[in-house]
């Protein structure tokens, strides 16, 4: 075997590269190593916690967090509301603007024939009992928002700021929650830490809901980028059952001002939010991702009429060209979307199905590529398995609402223009009031000395890695594994696997060894890790799902198959701590 420098033979300097060691070896052999060694600004030694104790404790500043609050104060519980960004201003909420009110005075059809049209479209994966109850309680919802002042400004701080402050509900910003707190099989509360004040926070709550959003990888194009699934995950670590991983959303953006409203010739302008009826569609799937694929160039980037161009590689895209009979995908029928899964062409179906010639393939998503929210799924078809309508997870005492509920209100596909907004508000009123009325039925358990030094040590190790990995790295190779339209919207099994092998890398050897020097790159590093498992989840449940249905398909299996899949797929971590599945079949609740 040769040797290398200073005498150092390839095996020994293999096994030294497992540890600090190493990394002084590297250096004596004159070789950079700056790229791996750790320089903390903060004496993690010096480091203090508090411990704050409340009722309910919401997780979440936007329209899920807000009414969640509200309701859980009004129905007698003390409440605190801690979110990692800024109320109304963070996550996926000052982005929406429309919300969908069902207003029986106004309307044509009942609640149960919208209810009938939303899971025609969604081709049966919605759950009914939550789209009817989002129609139900929509225009009380949007009543108070307008009390509030909600539709007089684009920006929502201020109408979100003024329930709250009119009840003196403590607000902590700023504050990003890693650990959520079981003891006995039931919630005691969560942890995390203060961007701004450098200390570990602990949660002493009788109740938890996660208002905590959906995410994605960080993607370029569209404004989801501190959103990284951190509910889902932390609920998912302590045994909690999620659902929605191999779904798709396929929402355009662009890459700059990826925030902005564009009207009709491409201008930038201000838009406030609005309400909007009954408008069902089928909107927003991986239609022209596969003629992206089977077609690529020339493709025009931007949003359709924006005249634009865009550098985000799998970005939204308009076909210039396009002919119908050259994509459609094997094994479909003529008509039918990518899996022949769309709903029968009787003319009473959803809005948005049968596109004009040139507008794009029949089926849904219309002229657009999906790309630019990378890694999140449908509105509301993510997140925690809920088993009953009050929003209740399958852990006592942990509720969550809006995008952080695999609730299924709309379906694995886009239906109802405006009701994930309005899903948020409803969700979050239904949750604040029944963890508010569980929180009577129990007392606050104290956090074991023994639980608060583990959680602490597991929340600062990036701070004292001497060496390892940036969360900036980590997140571009997950991005690179994760984002390519032939991985995430275009599926086959031989690269769904491939993908999950570089993901188990990560999960297995990169999560271990991720650093950080401060306190912004220690949440990116929390962040990063639960992005890794988020991308383990996808992989896996996309394979599972042996079909092709809404916003899943695959290449190898593109029919719809009603017989074996008329089904959620729930995971969850079994026993041994490997990552476990299950059907749920559409329609039902979860068995524990």
């Amino acid at each position: 075997m040769k040797e290398t420098m200073n005498n150092m033979s390839r095996r020994k300097f293999i096994t030294l590269a497992g540890g600090a060691a190493s990394f002084a070896a590297i250096a004596a052999m004159g070789l950079p190593t700056d790229w791996a060694l750790n320089n903390p600004e903060v004496d993690v030694d010096s480091l203090n916690f508090d411990k704050i104790k409340t009722d309910v404790l919401v997780i979440g500043g936007g329209m899920a967090g807000l009414f969640a609050a509200v309701k859980a104060h009004d129905a007698g519980a003390k409440v605190l509301m801690v979110s990692k960004g800024r109320l109304g201003s963070s996550g996926q909420t000052p982005f929406a603007k429309g919300i969908f009110t069902y207003d029986p005075t106004k309307e044509k059809l009942s609640i149960d024939e919208f209810v009938a049209t939303v899971s025609r479209s969604a081709i049966g994966s919605n759950n009914n009992v939550y789209t009817k109850q989002m129609a139900e309680h929509s225009l009380a919802r949007v009543n108070e928002l307008k009390e509030w002042g909600f539709f007089e400004s684009s920006l929502y701080n201020k109408s979100f700021s003024k329930p709250i402050n009119d009840r003196n509900i403590p607000l902590q910003e700023r504050v990003m929650i890693t650990h959520l707190i079981k003891e006995d099989d039931k919630i005691v509360g969560a942890a995390g830490f203060s961007l701004d004040a450098e200390k570990i926070i602990f949660y002493e709550a009788k109740s938890v809901i996660l208002c905590t959003g959906a995410g994605g990888f960080k993607p370029n194009g569209f404004p989801i980028c501190d959103l990284t699934h951190d509910g889902t995950i932390m609920a998912y670590n302590i045994g909690a059952k999620v659902t929605g991983k191999e779904w798709n959303d396929g929402h355009p953006g662009k890459a700059t001002n990826a925030a902005a409203c564009y009207d009709g010739w491409g201008n930038m302008f201000e838009q406030k939010p609005s309400t909007t009826s009954i408008e069902v569609h089928h909107d927003l799937g991986v239609d022209m991702n596969y003629v992206a694929y089977v077609q690529g160039s020339p493709l025009k980037m931007g949003p359709p009429g924006s005249g634009e161009s865009s550098s985000v590689t799998g970005g939204p895209t308009v076909l210039e060209e396009f002919s119908r009979k050259d994509t459609k995908p094997p094994g479909s029928k003529d008509g039918d979307k990518p899996g022949g899964g769309r709903p029968p062409k009787d003319g009473n179906g959803p809005k948005g199905d049968h596109p004009k010639d040139g507008d794009g393939p029949p089926g849904m998503g219309g002229s657009i590529v999906g790309g630019s929210s990378a890694g999140m799924a449908i509105h509301k078809a993510e997140g925690l398995v809920p088993i009953n309508d009050q929003c209740e997870s399958t852990i006592p005492g942990l509720f969550a609402a809006g995008d952080a509920l695999g609730s299924y209100m709309s379906g694995a596909i886009y239906t109802q223009i405006g009701s994930s907004l309005a899903g948020s508000a409803v969700q979050g009123a239904v949750a604040g009031k029944a963890a508010a009325e569980y929180s009577k039925t129990v007392k606050t358990v104290a956090i074991s000395t023994n639980k608060i030094n583990e959680i602490k040590e597991e929340i600062l190790a990036p701070l004292k890695r001497e060496a390892g990995f940036s969360a900036a790295w980590v997140t571009q190779t997950l991005q690179g594994i994760m984002i390519p339209n032939f991985i995430i919207y275009i599926k086959k099994e031989n690269l769904l696997k491939g993908a999950l092998a570089y993901v188990e890398e990560l999960r297995d050897h990169h999560i271990p060894m991720l650093r950080a020097k401060n306190f912004h790159e220690l949440r990116l590093v929390h962040e990063t890790a639960n992005m890794i498992v988020t991308a383990e989840m996808k992989l896996k449940a996309s394979i599972m799902r042996t079909e092709s249905r809404c916003s899943h398909y695959r290449l190898d299996y593109p029919e719809t198959d009603n017989e074996n899949w008329n089904v959620w797929i729930n995971i969850f971590k079994g026993e041994d701590g490997t990552m476990q599945f299950e059907k749920q079949p559409f329609n039902t609740w979860p068995v524990s």
